[in-house]
């Protein structure tokens, strides 16, 4: 028998044993039992994965879109890579997201629409943890891959990005470590420089930037850090009139500016997106499109800005010079000068541990992998190897920076301390080709 049909022979059960739990009235912890009975009753399916190729309305252009269909449960990870770089929807990636087939199982359909002349190497990549598949398949080309399990992945870096982050706040909060105004630069992750409104200094954060970089380098990125500093009190002030906020509430005001490079065959990088925005108060205030050097604006109290820096053409310019020449021409600078330890992938360290509650018949499981870089990285814990979600009690630190530049992340949940099932952790850190499953020890 199929796997397709025993998934619908082995729904008919479940949906006796769906009536069972409705007419018993099973309300407490239903979702969770009901969970875990489906696992027990149905096995998982693979995933079919077909790529192809169709023509658009635009003649020039052509729709790449890959279609895994057929799988359970329906967890599965999917990508659309050119070049070994993963795209996004600023790429102009579309995902149908996971839907339901007939017979119970799912399907998943991403497309991205590409000049019909692009000569980039484009793949789609599936993962399904649950039938343990990795499928990797080619658009032109026979290749088709299929590995089960979870030894090693791919990974190309071809693109890298150069970034700086400012953050102001309407006053001073007088709390250690937190400063009314802030300024970091990041280079793929890793910070390179620092700047604050208490030291007034901007100075370097990597040991190369101090060694390659000259004195007046950092005389000079300081006066730009104080004047923009002042930039971001007079301009969080006119937000907050424009609001009609009042000086008692914390206001914040971030801006992020730089650019991301693909990785040419000499070495050098060439540009291929720009990022300048802003936000207010946790939200997007206004953005600039680069390629149409014009300003987005979410939010109504942004539509003024809009309009006045829109009319502003000498501006506009700047801003989209200093985002594909400037700005690259330091990424590249940068680039040389740190890749060899931008370029080492460091592994996680992963520990499961378990500690006391403040209810004495609890525990709390905690799975922490720390000390990997760069920063992708995925972490599930599993109950009889169903993953856990915030449904379930999970907490997650996500991931957060370690004072040497890699990270850490920390998931843990809540339990029974006479719970019996089996608990694992699972990390899978694609940059260092390494996967970990750890189970918790017998309490």
């Amino acid at each position: 028998m199929s796997n397709k049909k025993q998934i619908v022979n082995n729904n008919r059960s479940v949906s006796i044993i769906q009536r069972w739990l409705l007419r018993n009235r099973c309300h407490r912890g239903q979702s969770y039992v009901w969970s875990n009975i489906k696992l027990l009753f149905v096995s998982p399916a693979p995933p079919e994965v077909y790529v192809f190729a169709r023509d658009t309305n635009i003649e020039s252009n052509i729709r790449l879109t890959c279609l895994a269909t057929g799988f359970y449960p329906q967890d599965i990870i999917m990508w659309i890579k050119r070049d070994g770089r993963k795209l996004y929807r600023e790429d102009g990636l579309e995902s149908s997201g996971v839907r339901p087939n007939e017979d119970d199982t799912f399907q998943r359909r991403d497309s991205v629409e590409i000049l019909r002349k692009d000569k980039s190497r484009y793949t789609c990549e599936v993962i399904h943890e649950a039938s343990s598949v990795y499928v990797m398949k080619e658009w032109g080309k026979n290749l088709f891959l299929v590995f089960t399990c979870f030894s090693f992945f791919f990974l190309v870096f071809t693109t890298h990005s150069l970034h700086y982050i400012y953050t102001a706040l309407s006053k001073d909060l007088g709390l250690p470590g937190i400063h009314k105004f802030t300024a970091i630069g990041m280079l793929d992750s890793r910070m390179i420089d620092y700047f604050d409104s208490k030291t007034k200094e901007k100075v370097p954060k990597q040991t190369w930037m101090r060694e390659r970089l000259d004195p007046d380098f950092w005389v000079k990125g300081t006066q730009s850090r104080l004047k923009k500093q002042q930039w971001f009190e007079v301009n969080i002030n006119i937000l907050k009139d424009r609001m009609r906020q009042n000086d008692t509430d914390l206001h914040v005001l971030q801006w992020m500016v730089g650019c991301e490079g693909e990785m040419q065959e000499d070495g050098t990088m060439k540009f291929h997106r720009g990022m300048d925005r802003y936000n207010y108060d946790g939200s997007d205030f206004l953005s600039f499109n680069n390629f149409r050097s014009v300003w987005v604006a979410p939010v109504t109290a942004a539509e003024e800005t809009k309009r006045k820096w829109d009319n502003d053409t000498d501006l506009n310019n700047k801003i989209k010079g200093y985002l594909e020449n400037e700005c690259m021409q330091w990424l590249n600078k940068f680039w040389s000068y740190g890749m060899n330890q931008l370029n080492t992938a460091s592994p996680p360290e992963v520990y499961v541990l378990t500690r006391d509650t403040n209810i004495e018949s609890n525990i709390r499981l905690t799975c922490l992998a720390t000390g990997f870089y760069p920063q992708d990285i995925i972490m599930w814990i599993k109950r009889d190897g169903r993953k856990l979600y915030r449904e379930d009690g999970l907490e997650s630190s996500g991931v957060r920076p370690n004072e040497d530049d890699t990270f850490q992340r920390r998931d843990s949940v809540e339990i029974l301390r006479k719970d019996k099932s089996r608990y694992t952790c699972e990390v899978i850190h694609e940059a260092s080709s390494v996967y970990y499953s750890i189970t918790t020890p017998v309490l």
